[in-house]
């Protein structure tokens, strides 16, 4: 899966990262490595949440490894 880190600065100095796809996941740190381990660490916790608010409103039917690839 591809998605866009979109990084600004801050009035702090800190940067600010935020995937463009998935707006709820957002990070700061003072270098562009840490923000992209920051973000991918923000992007586990957020799919982590959907994904348990998502099976205990329903009946598990499967679960299955699924790999998108946009055209």
């Amino acid at each position: 899966m591809k998605l866009t880190l979109v990084i600004t600065k801050g009035e702090d100095g800190f940067l600010i990262g935020q995937l463009k796809e998935i707006p709820e996941v957002i990070s700061q740190a003072t270098d562009q490595n840490e923000l992209k381990a920051n973000i991918k660490d923000a992007l586990s916790l957020y799919l982590e949440d959907v994904r348990s608010e998502q099976i205990s409103s329903h009946e598990l039917v499967a679960e299955e490894e699924f790999q998108y690839e946009q055209e």
